[in-house]
């Protein structure tokens, strides 16, 4: 892959601010784009409680990649705000090849460990329109952009590779709608050669997970003792770097409305995360839960074994080649209810 492929490619980073917005957004850059960053939080008028990063930081860090970024506040549940940024778009660059939604802003609105009908209904609606409503809207208004030039590409950004229960109603229906999202636009968008991917990181250390473990990039093994799970961990860079390699890849279409993972585009592609590392969630949670299984003992309190499995089970609970493991998990949840 040459040092730079995305060089002279315009695209949009939707939700750029943090997290994986702002790892896709760095390593469009890395790749030479030029990225529209947006998002609600700029300097002085932080959007989210408690969280300090902007979309100005996120365009600054695209550009010291190697790219251009270009910070444009939006709010994509506006959809005036959201016409007038593909307008500027057009304007200033007269094309777009990729659109990246990945708008969020649901973590306070969801309830986790309450069933459905204790949840609140006000409260859930909120979290669709930002997480589901925005990305059509978004789309509505970017891919005419593309259609005009008969290429392009739009990367739903969710979380999980697979159609099980993620364990809250809203979560789950905004994180399965988005993969739904890909699949249905890449059929209307098959015959304009304009593709249309979803794609999930793995355990992802953002910004708001590195506080939560006390620990910064520098030193983040130290919260494995914490949480095992955390060694598996990725950046947003890894993301990013899926979202770089299918935005280059010349047969892209052969993808269109595929479901995709941070931990096998980079089988495939041969990246590496920033710190040259190669996390592959895919493989390293089922080992985990099996040695749960194996060992056999009573899962205590404090520890998430229960959670575990039990999520583990949502996974692939109705995948027919899967039954056996299925079985498995039910009988040890059965046994430790």
């Amino acid at each position: 892959m040459p040092d730079q492929p995305l060089l002279d490619q315009v695209s949009v980073v939707a939700g750029a601010t943090r997290g994986a917005g702002r790892g896709i957004a760095r390593m469009l850059g890395e790749a030479g784009a030029t990225v529209y960053c947006t998002g609600r939080s700029v300097s002085g008028r932080p959007a989210t409680a408690g969280r300090p990063e902007t979309i100005e930081e996120t365009a600054e860090m695209v550009t010291a990649a190697g790219g251009r970024g270009i910070a444009v506040r939006t709010d994509h549940t506006v959809e005036a705000e959201v016409k007038q940024l593909f307008a500027r778009v057009r304007t200033e660059q007269g094309r777009l090849d990729l659109l990246v939604n990945d708008i969020w802003g649901g973590d306070a609105l969801t309830e986790w460990g309450a069933p459905f009908w204790e949840l609140s209904t006000a409260q859930g609606l909120e979290l669709l329109e930002r997480a589901v409503h925005s990305h059509i809207t978004t789309s509505r208004h970017g891919v005419p952009l593309m259609v005009e030039r008969d290429a392009g590409l739009v990367v739903e950004v969710t979380d999980g590779d697979t159609l099980g229960y993620r364990g809250n109603l809203f979560y789950d229906l905004a994180k399965n709608a988005v993969i739904r999202l890909a699949y249905a636009m890449a059929a209307d968008l098959h015959a304009y050669r304009v593709a249309a991917v979803a794609l999930t990181p793995g355990m992802m250390r953002s910004e708001a997970v590195l506080d939560h473990f006390g620990v910064t990039e520098a030193n983040w093994r130290d919260a494995i003792e914490k949480d095992p799970y955390f060694a598996e961990s990725e950046t947003p860079c890894y993301i990013g770097r899926a979202v770089a390699a299918l935005a280059a890849d010349p047969d892209i279409g052969a993808r269109s409305g595929g479901l995709f993972s941070s931990w096998g585009l980079a089988k495939e592609y041969g990246f590496t995360d920033v710190d040259g590392r190669q996390p592959d969630w895919g493989s390293f949670f089922p080992r985990k839960v099996r040695e749960i299984i194996e060992r056999g003992t009573p899962p205590s309190e404090e520890d998430m074994d229960l959670f575990v499995v039990r999520t583990r089970l949502y996974q692939v609970e109705d995948d027919p080649l899967a039954s056996d493991e299925a079985a498995r998990l039910r009988a040890y949840l059965e046994h430790h209810r």
